[in-house]
């Protein structure tokens, strides 16, 4: 059993993880959603808070593109700490099965020294032909019945340790390419996280200055939050649970990486909403959208996560009658809206 492998890539693997330091309206199943509207307001949207909104959908998009590659990071981190356990236990698998192969050969040469080097026949012919009585020959017919189930025994351990270190090392091998690549993998999302942060940071910027150019006006309709808390009838408990905790933070601020209590994203918010229902979801919209079960638009059912944009970039809670509760973007705070016309699909989590 090689070790000197082995150790580099542990090493090597233990130097990656640094890299990662650095870095109810009471209602049945609908049959038919209505065509979708519009966020709110639908008709006396001015033209800089059209154009704010629309740069505010671009920095979102962008903010969901670099938590997708926060969790992406995260599960290279996870596939680096398993190979990396692996590695370990390779290691220790070896050094044991080469110890046990080191025992169980002595065990075999020294029947094989018995057999050939003293000349002895480990056979029952030669008993026979040497024994001096019946007796003689069946007290040495057992005792060679005896040394050959021992030989047999000692042979079978023998195989099954050269087995197991073949397999540790086989483990090793194939622990220590997914430790590598999982180090090559988190150093190239490393730079792309840093990109993604520049890019999302660049966009806060140009949304900054539209801010400026919105009036009074446009400023109170992003403060809207669609009307009073409806009573929803979710079909399950944690749906429900998930649905009464997003539709308590009505009012609370959009703000970019939030995961609440009292600030979110439209990801922060619906993790955080399904958290108080004991039930967890991914950190990004994009993740989110690959969870649970896939449910047809004319299914939909109060609790579902809706998904906007392709790729999905925006994700809300829906509450029936085709509207749902969402945090939609900077500026903006939690509110009711309906199903927005960039719809994309919906899964079941609850």
């Amino acid at each position: 059993m090689q070790s000197h492998p082995v150790k580099r890539v542990v090493s090597g693997a233990l130097a990656a993880s640094a890299v990662f330091t650095a870095v109810s309206f009471s209602e049945a199943p609908a049959t038919a959603i209505p065509t979708p509207a519009p966020q709110n307001p639908p008709s006396n949207t001015s033209e800089a808070l059209a154009k704010y909104r629309e740069l505010a959908a671009q920095a979102e998009k962008l903010n969901e593109d670099y938590l997708k590659a926060q969790d992406d990071l995260n599960a290279r981190q996870g596939d680096l700490t398993k190979a990396t356990q692996d590695v370990e236990a390779a290691k220790q698998a070896g050094e044991k099965a080469a110890a046990d192969e080191k025992v169980f050969r002595v065990d075999v040469d020294r029947f094989a020294d018995v057999s050939f080097t003293s000349g002895a026949q480990l056979n029952k012919l030669s008993a026979l032909l040497t024994g001096t009585s019946a007796q003689d020959f069946l007290d040495r017919s057992a005792a060679l019945d005896v040394l050959a189930s021992d030989k047999n025994e000692a042979l079978q351990k023998l195989t099954g340790a050269v087995q197991a270190a073949a397999a540790a090392q086989a483990a090793a091998t194939d622990a220590q390419a997914r430790a590598q690549g999982a180090k090559d993998a988190a150093a190239k999302l490393v730079t792309d996280i840093e990109a993604r942060k520049k890019a999302l940071d660049d966009q806060k910027k140009e949304l900054e200055a539209a801010n400026g150019n919105l009036s009074s006006a446009d400023r109170a309709a992003q403060r809207d939050t669609g009307g009073a808390i409806p009573n929803v009838k979710a079909p399950g408990p944690a749906a429900q649970k998930a649905i009464n905790a997003a539709l308590s933070k009505m009012g609370s601020p959009y703000v970019w990486g939030a995961t609440g209590p009292s600030q979110f994203d439209c990801s922060g918010l619906t993790s955080w909403a399904y958290q108080q229902a004991g039930v967890s979801l991914p950190r990004s919209s994009r993740a989110q959208s690959t969870t649970g079960t896939p449910v047809s638009r004319d299914q939909l059912q109060p609790g579902d996560l809706v998904f906007f944009y392709s790729p999905v970039s925006h994700v809300g809670i829906y509450i029936g009658n085709g509207q749902m509760v969402h945090a939609p973007t900077s500026g903006d705070v939690v509110k009711i809206s309906p199903l927005q016309s960039q719809y994309s699909g919906a899964r079941r989590v609850a």
